[in-house]
């Protein structure tokens, strides 16, 4: 524990210094790597072949921020959960910023039902003033509350400071073999209760299913799709397929499968391109890394864990901006979508906590 307590110093030493640094943790681990850069420098990627934590944005035209290895003091060290005792924080919502929303989501389905798409997904930011910034608490809370999701705290002059607890993998890859999922569908986990899925809700779930494995023809040559599940993320509950398969040699490398798969349908929608082009005209905000992707690369063993940057937030300015969004098809209902967007703030909501006025 001490351990880890120095490592907390040296990353707010570095965050008050404004030198980069990643602090991150894998899915049910209780081990947290640390990246400390030794210099100010913005490094980028496009090819994907260097040790790095690389930090994506959701525009796959801008480059692509990272951390390289060769250039941080990096630290493994094991840290302890904290018991958080988790209750759903309210806060008032804005009556016109609702409507707004919900207009965008009738413009949405509108679009779908001239068939031009079947599913584009629409995010809000959410902005949310701080009574006082506390990086080492943040850190210890956002490890502690979410052990089942990728956990990280990033920081670059550049970009600022974003933090997250992703339920999603992009892809995981381990010399030819992959690992991806399908995730749609949102409800409020409700102890030992199922939930019932709508219709709405499983089709949205199969678009993301054939999209996905629609895209992957182009990288490999072998798909195995599992059934679909129920995965608590949180206090949320999603449809999780399971998909996996191995690369095509010579013409798959983490390049050309991130391209095929980023944006996913869960964050963008089908068809990719027009779903894409919707959204940047049309969400009347910056997205910068929210639905981006990021995690660690290790080229030596061809070995990868990318997440999608979903339940995320960007602190700036001792405010927090939170991202949420929902995926929009022909039978959406406006102020469903509104109401599950409300649901995925107490994510990280929760990890604010005793820092909102």
């Amino acid at each position: 524990m001490a351990e880890f307590l120095n490592i907390l110093q040296k990353v707010t030493n570095h965050y008050n210094n404004k030198v980069p640094f990643v602090i991150y943790s894998l899915p049910e681990s209780k081990r947290a790597t640390t990246y400390l850069q030794k210099d100010v420098e913005l490094y980028n990627t496009s090819v994907f072949e260097e040790d790095c934590f690389v930090f994506a944005p959701f525009d796959y035209q801008k480059k692509s921020c990272c951390i390289p290895l060769e250039k941080s003091d990096v630290f493994e060290t094991d840290f302890v959960y904290e018991f958080i005792k988790k209750k759903e924080i309210e806060i008032i919502e804005d009556y016109f910023k609702k409507e707004a929303y919900c207009d965008q989501i009738k413009k949405a389905i509108r679009v779908i039902k001239s068939r031009r798409a079947t599913k584009i997904v629409l995010s809000r930011k959410r902005k949310l003033p701080l009574a006082e910034f506390d990086l080492e608490l943040l850190i210890q809370r956002i490890l502690s509350l979410y052990p089942s999701a990728f956990r990280y705290v990033w920081y670059h002059p550049n970009t600022g400071l974003w933090c997250g607890a992703s339920p999603e993998v992009l892809v995981q890859t381990e010399g030819v073999s992959f690992k991806t999922m399908a995730l749609a569908g949102t409800r409020k986990h409700i102890e030992d209760v199922a939930p019932k899925w709508t219709i709405k809700e499983t089709i949205e779930q199969k678009i993301v299913v054939d999209a996905i494995s629609t895209s992957l023809q182009k990288v490999t040559s072998v798909v195995r799709i599992s059934k679909t599940y129920n995965h608590q993320a949180a206090s949320l509950v999603h449809l999780r397929t399971d998909i996996n398969g191995i690369l095509k040699k010579g013409k798959a490398t983490l390049s050309t499968i991130t391209s095929a798969l980023h944006p996913t349908p869960a964050v963008c929608g089908t068809p990719q391109d027009y779903a894409k082009k919707y959204i940047l005209e049309n969400e009347n905000y910056q997205r910068e890394y929210y639905t981006g992707f990021l995690g660690p690369i290790c080229s030596k063993d061809s070995c990868s864990n990318l997440f999608v940057n979903l339940r995320c937030m960007k602190i700036k300015n001792n405010k927090a901006h939170l991202f949420v969004g929902g995926g929009i098809t022909i039978d959406s209902i406006p102020i469903k979508e509104w109401e599950e967007t409300q649901h995925k703030l107490q994510t990280m909501l929760q990890v604010l906590e005793p820092m909102i006025r």
